[in-house]
């Protein structure tokens, strides 16, 4: 069954002639004849009556027009949003995100957005994740952009992908030729990490614990940039997501294991309110665009 078949099927049934409704869809009649009867054949039923050159709703019939009639008049409507949104999206754009997505991901994004919508102004705050969720909750974001939060219910996240934490530390550093690093090994080894305000922080100390390492935290920080910037000048390593580290030529990214740490990346909207026509486009060129990045640790979420 095709759209068209609907759109004739509905003409003739609005007009119970042949000749009217094969006008008010621009085909001949034979053409509509033909497809009608397609269309019959398909159900298994018949929908019109024929009694000469009179037309009439079979009982099949008048139970299927309110479906299709209905079917019809969602995808029209479909239809014309698309076809609005082309031509008029305009208005403000609030969007929260963290650090880590703020270095590449979000800018990019964002550009190619105004790109296509040059007359909509696009805000983005980066924050805290804690601090996007409240934000959400206040009604002053749009959309966030951040990993997976601590049990909500007021929120709902859509995973993007799954994304491993490694560990950076400078070049000059004795593991920076190693491979990849063992959890354990962290045991009483120095390490810069973000506050325990930070969710990201508060996972990391679950994985040292079910590992049984106790690292020495030497320098709590809360931005990447800060803690790269000790990790170039002291032999200590940092854990952090491996889209933050990107092309820092100064720095070795090492994978963890034993357990692996991982975060999922996520929309976050609020559960009792619709997301705008302008949240609800760039949400669809951020899932495009996090499908098609480069990412090495990057995973589809499950």
């Amino acid at each position: 069954m095709e759209l068209r078949h609907l759109r004739y099927f509905i003409a003739l049934a609005g007009t119970l002639n042949f000749t009217r409704a094969a006008e008010s869809v621009h085909v001949t009649q034979s053409t509509l004849s033909h497809q009608i009867r397609q269309l019959e054949d398909e159900i298994g039923q018949s929908l019109f009556d024929r009694i000469g050159k009179r037309v009439f709703l079979t009982e099949a019939g008048e139970a299927f027009l309110e479906y299709a009639s209905r079917a019809l008049s969602e995808i029209d409507q479909g239809l014309g949003e698309l076809k609005a949104r082309d031509v008029s999206m305009s208005g403000v754009l609030r969007v929260g995100t963290t650090h880590t997505f703020n270095l590449g991901f979000i800018p990019e994004c964002v550009a190619q957005f105004l790109s296509r919508h040059a007359t909509v102004k696009v805000v983005i705050e980066e924050l805290p994740a804690d601090a996007i969720v409240a934000s959400l909750d206040a009604g002053q974001l749009d959309m966030g952009v951040a990993y997976r939060p601590e049990l909500r219910s007021g929120l709902r996240f859509e995973p993007l992908f799954n994304e491993e934490l490694v560990l950076v530390v400078a070049k000059a550093h004795p593991w920076a030729r190693r491979k990849r690093i063992r959890m354990i090994e962290l045991h009483r080894e120095p390490l810069v990490m973000l506050p325990r305000s930070f969710s990201t922080r508060r996972m990391l100390d679950e994985f040292f614990s079910a590992a049984g390492a106790a690292p020495n935290i030497i320098a709590e920080m809360n931005t990447v940039n800060a803690m790269f910037g000790l990790i170039s000048r002291m032999h200590v390593g940092a854990i952090v997501a491996t889209s933050a580290v990107g092309e820092n030529k100064g720095l070795c990214a090492l994978p963890l294991e034993g357990p692996t740490p991982m975060r999922t990346p996520g929309l976050l909207f609020k559960n009792d309110q619709p997301p705008s026509k302008l949240a609800r486009a760039f949400a669809a060129l951020i899932r495009k665009t996090a499908m098609t990045s480069t990412h090495s640790s990057k995973r589809p979420a499950k």
